[in-house]
This record gives structure tokens, C-alpha cells and sequence, in this order.
């Protein structure tokens, strides 16, 4: 089946024209083009038969990408975490609904220390108390070249959405998970090469990828599975939303591949990782980011 109205065989190639949003989070049903979802003809292959799985940030971009990947591969139920982007988590849930999963919206902001909890209180009503896959994704970026500008406020408001909200969702999430779990982290490639004008956000990144490293320790004897996923520059609605339509016209042109990337071309990896495909996996990164060598 595919459901992906935005399927562009010339994507590779083509610019983005210059465009900004003014406010986070980014909306995808204002981005031109809006990414692409999953490839068309993308065959699932019953990966995540009747799983349970949850998404942070997964109303678009990479998240969205994630949840309709997932349903493609059989998963029972998708629960995506959002903050207030109500018609993209509409636009969600039924790309994942298309594939015969049921999809539980929930609105929720995961800097809210309670959110973690309501969020899977929400969940487990409508699709029962396991919860096979949990998916740390939620971020949030705020561009600045001098770090003497970043307030108390942005620091604050960065780690706890990018690294405060995965510990809390992981601790509700874990007395649900049962053997055979696995949990996946989003990180970023700027965790391995920084950025200068992302130093918060990169710092964020890397407490991710030792995060997940110490965590995969951490659970290996309850065989609950810990990876991550770190991108280079992907077409999502982050993108609009932290950079002036300059930056965003020669976004992704400095990679090895010379383009950035789509969220079909990175939820793969997200599914492989949830998967028993993985089974031998743990602590690990995997890195699609157009070519940029990873050396740690």
C-alpha cells in the first residue's frame, strides 16, 4: 500500500525554495514540499506484528515517518506524543490508520514533568498495558552563534525536551515493556561533529548517545533492547522553523550526498532497531546522514 501523496522521483536533486515559519514546533502542512513519508512501494514485511509502540514527536517529520513505517510492518497500535500540532497528528493518524493499525493521538508537552505518565496512561487505555517499542524523538532547537546569547530560559527549554522528557518517558514506559523491548533514542549527528550555532542542541545530542549507551547497559538483563538513531539534515518541520529562508534554501548541500535527506529515508533505521532483526543490538547508533563519517 502507499499512502504518500508527496512521492517527488526528482527529490534528490531539487532545492528548497527559501521559506520560514515563525514559530516551534514547525507545522508540515506548511512546508513546500512537504517531506516525504515513506517511499512509494515500500513493502512491509510483519517486523512489528501486533506490537505496541509509542512515538515522542510523532505527529511529523521523522516521527511521523516512524509511526506509518511501523503500521506498514504490522504494529497493533501507535501512540504518537504531540504538543499542539493538532491538524499534522490528524494527518498521522490517518496515514497510520491506512495501513490497519490504530493510532492514539496525544496531546501532551513533554517538558511537563507529568507528561510522561498521562501520555502513557492515555495509551494503555486504548490499546492495553504493554508497550513493546517506545521512541524518544521529541526535540526542540533554537539557533544561536554566540553562546554567551543562550538564556537560562533556552538552556531550560532544550534539555528538557530533548533529554529530561526521554528519561521520564522511559521510566513510565518500563514497567510495561515486556522481554524482548526495545527502545529507540533519536540523537543527531551534531552530537559527533558539533555545531557551532546548535551548541545547546548539540549538547543535548551527545548526553543522548551516552544516554543510550548507559541505559543499554543498564537493561540488558531484563532484555530491553537500547539504540539510537542519529540523522544528519532531514527534510522535517524543524528545519523552517529554526532557520531564515536562506539557510533553509541551501539546507543539506554541504553533505557528502550533496542534499539533505527525507524522514522515509531515515525511519527504517527505526524499524530495524524495534525489530527482532536487531536481536544482537544494543548500545549501538546507527547513522543516515547522507555520508558523513562517524568515527565514535
Amino acid at each position: 500500500m502507499s499512502v504518500n501523496p508527496h512521492h517527488d522521483t526528482h527529490r534528490h536533486a531539487r532545492p528548497f525554495p527559501p521559506q520560514h515559519q515563525s514559530r516551534q514546533p514547525g507545522r508540515e502542512h506548511e512546508m513546500n514540499p512537504e517531506p516525504e513519508i515513506i517511499r512509494e512501494g515500500y513493502v512491509g514485511a510483519s517486523r512489528l506484528t501486533g506490537q505496541n509502540v509509542l512515538i515522542t514527536g510523532g505527529d511529523s517529520g521523522i516521527g511521523r515517518a516512524v509511526a506509518v513505517h511501523f503500521a506498514a510492518e504490522g504494529a497493533a497500535a501507535v501512540g504518537i506524543v504531540y504538543l499542539d500540532e493538532q491538524r499534522d497528528a490528524e494527518k498521522t493518524a490517518a496515514l497510520v490508520e491506512a495501513y490497519g493499525a490504530t493510532c492514539v493521538p496525544i496531546p501532551c508537552d513533554v517538558r511537563d514533568p507529568e507528561c510522561a505518565d498521562e501520555a502513557l496512561e492515555v495509551f494503555h487505555k486504548a490499546a492495553g498495558r504493554k508497550l513493546h517499542v517506545l521512541v524518544n524523538n521529541a526535540a526542540a532547537q533554537w539557533p544561536r552563534d554566540d553562546v554567551e546569547k543562550i538564556s537560562l530560559e533556552q538552556l531550560d527549554a532544550t534539555f528538557r525536551t530533548n533529554v529530561y522528557s526521554y528519561f521520564l518517558f522511559t521510566q513510565a514506559a518500563l514497567p510495561h515493556m515486556p522481554d524482548g523491548a526495545a527502545i529507540v533514542n533519536t540523537t543527531s549527528v551534531t552530537a559527533y561533529r558539533g555545531s557551532a550555532h546548535l551548541v545547546d542542541y548539540s549538547a543535548t545530542k551527545g548526553a543522548i548517545v551516552a544516554f543510550t549507551r548507559s541505559l543499554a547497559a543498564q537493561l540488558v538483563d531484563r532484555r530491553v533492547r537500547v539504540n539510537g538513531v542519529a540523522p544528519g539534515p532531514i527534510w522535517t518541520p524543524l528545519i523552517p522553523a529554526s532557520f531564515d529562508a536562506e539557510h533553509v534554501a541551501e539546507f543539506g548541500k554541504k553533505t557528502l550526498m550533496r542534499r539533505a535527506g527525507q524522514p522515509s529515508e531515515v525511519a527504517p533505521c527505526y524499524v530495524f532497531l524495534a525489530s527482532a532483526d536487531a536481536s544482537y543490538m544494543t548500545g549501538q547508533v546507527l547513522h543516515p546522514n547522507g555520508g558523513d563519517y562517524i568515527s565514535s
